[in-house]
This record gives structure tokens, sequence and C-alpha cells, in this order.
């Protein structure tokens, strides 16, 4: 599967690019927004398209062009204003899922939050960013394509562990952002988590076991 990731250049980017660059059954794509990053993927040995969530839709799906699988690990960062927020996790989202479906590029993996869902906990300070997850993922949802919606815990740079819970609805929790990529790996071609929403954190079953059991 030929699987392009948006913002490949992050920390759960550079960590699933990494686990597909290694597996035989798939080939990254890293779509990332400046020239000298193109350095570190290709030490991977993996190619890569420069284009920016701001540009176009067509400017998108000419990068997405022949791809099997688009990933949203994309995110404006914590160091920038709701206006960003809103013009990458919301905007930049909906132009991705708009050339998915230009390009015939079925499925579609979107990295999101937990309680992405749920209005009455979001705090006024980041309430912009949960806005943008909020209807990005109500986007992809109506979009007709093969979607998996993930929404992770607190981030942390902790090493992965290979483990993970995951349901519709848990309580918040810490998950290592290597283990997100492992979940965004781990789902391209599980059936039992197409078409799902789900959140995960760390926990004590293998993502495999705990994708398979949705």
């Amino acid at each position: 599967m030929k699987v392009l990731v948006i913002g490949a250049n992050g920390q759960i980017g550079r960590h699933l690019v990494k686990l597909l660059a290694d597996s035989s059954a798939h080939t990254p794509i890293a779509m990332i927004r400046r020239q000298h990053q193109i350095s570190f993927f290709n030490s991977l040995g993996v190619q890569s398209v420069l284009a920016s969530l701001e540009d176009s839709v067509d400017d998108i799906a000419q990068a997405m062009q022949g791809c099997d699988a688009a990933v949203f690990a994309a995110g404006s960062g914590g160091d920038t204003g709701a206006d960003k927020t809103l013009l990458i996790d919301l905007d930049g989202a909906a132009k991705s899922i708009e050339a998915a479906e230009q390009t015939g590029t079925d499925r579609f993996l979107m990295v999101s939050a937990i309680h992405a869902d749920k209005r009455e906990s979001w705090g006024d300070e980041i309430a912009p960013y949960y806005v943008a997850k909020h209807h990005a993922d109500n986007i992809l949802r109506t979009s007709g394509l093969n979607y998996t919606i993930i929404r992770p815990g607190l981030l942390t740079n902790d090493p992965g562990t290979g483990r993970i819970e995951a349901r519709e609805s848990l309580e918040s929790g810490p998950i290592p952002r290597e283990d997100v990529a492992g979940v965004l790996f781990y789902s391209l071609d599980n059936v039992h988590v197409f078409n799902k929403t789900f959140e995960i954190i760390s926990g004590d079953v293998l993502i495999e076991e705990a994708l398979s059991q949705l």
C-alpha cells in the first residue's frame, strides 16, 4: 500500500514513516512543507513531496496522486494561535479529505484528540484545537471515504511500549507518540477499525490485539 503521510516531519509522522519504510507491505510518501526537511527522509530511503496544508486542494491532490491511503498526522503546534489551528487542523484536514476524494485515495486515517466529541470537557484555552478536531472528524465521517479516526490521550515522548487500551470512549490518560504511530501503522489494513472512531491511551494489550477487539 502506498501511503501519503501528511505531517511526516512531526513527531508522530516521523515514527510512522520509519515503521512504513521498514515494512514490506507499505511504501511511505512523506508530505513536508520545507526543502531542508527532505534530507531526513532521504536518509531513510523515503520519497518526499513538498506541499503545504495552506495550499489549494489541487496542490494537495497532486502530492497525493497515486496513493492508496493517506494519514493526517499534521498539526499547527502548541506555539501557534487559534488562527493557525483552524487553518491547519481544521481546513488543512478538510482540504486533505477533498484531495483524497479527488484522487480516489479511499483509505484515510486521522489523528484526532481524546474527547473531541465532548464539548463539556474542552477547556477555554485549548477550545480552538478541539473545535478543529471535532469538525474535521465529522467531515471525514461524512465523506464516504474508508476512514479510521484515532483519538489519543495526552501525548508524551516516552519510548513506546507497544501496548495500549483502545475503546470508543475512555478516561483521559497518557500515551507515547511512538505508540500512536504504531496504532496508525496497524490500522491501515485492519478491517476491524474500518469506518470507526476510537480513543487510545497506554495499556496492557498489544496494539494489534487491541485493534482487533474493536
